[in-house]
């Protein structure tokens, strides 16, 4: 069920990502900013907001926190951060790299097939490490 419920935070944190994509991609041209790295930019601005939205969301109702289990806020967000920084920034700009200069792909589809490879390494990220909790002792 836990993946279930990331699956969905993942589709909202999608759509979210994307849509600030091609909104930013579409700013940068209609401004003439960045001409060649404009899809790259528009990528960070993504990545930015889209790991704030799925932080919020996944602390919400993703990896709930069980009874006698502590987590800090703030370490999980810069954990999170860290995590999607590997998939969403680094793993993914190596790819959106690859798909639109070496194999042609299209800016605007470029990052659904990337979905492909970094949704599961996100999950298992976030969930063992990001959003990992410590067991409190009980007070003898």
């Amino acid at each position: 069920m836990q993946f279930v419920k990331f699956g969905i935070v993942g589709i909202s944190n999608t759509i979210i990502s994307y849509i600030i994509y091609v909104v930013s991609l579409l700013l940068f041209r209609i401004m003439g900013l960045l001409s060649n790295i404009d899809y790259l930019a528009a990528q960070a601005a993504a990545f930015i907001l889209s790991v704030i939205w799925s932080f919020y969301w996944n602390n919400k109702i993703v990896f709930v926190m069980h009874e006698r289990e502590k987590r800090s806020i703030w370490l999980s967000l810069i954990k999170t951060f860290i995590s999607y920084s590997f998939t969403g920034l680094f793993l993914n700009t190596v790819l959106i790299i690859f798909w639109v200069n070496v194999m042609h792909v299209s800016e605007f589809v470029a990052p659904i097939i990337n979905l492909l490879i970094s949704v599961p390494i996100n999950f298992v990220i976030n969930k063992f490490w990001a959003f990992r909790g410590k067991i409190e002792n009980e007070s003898r």
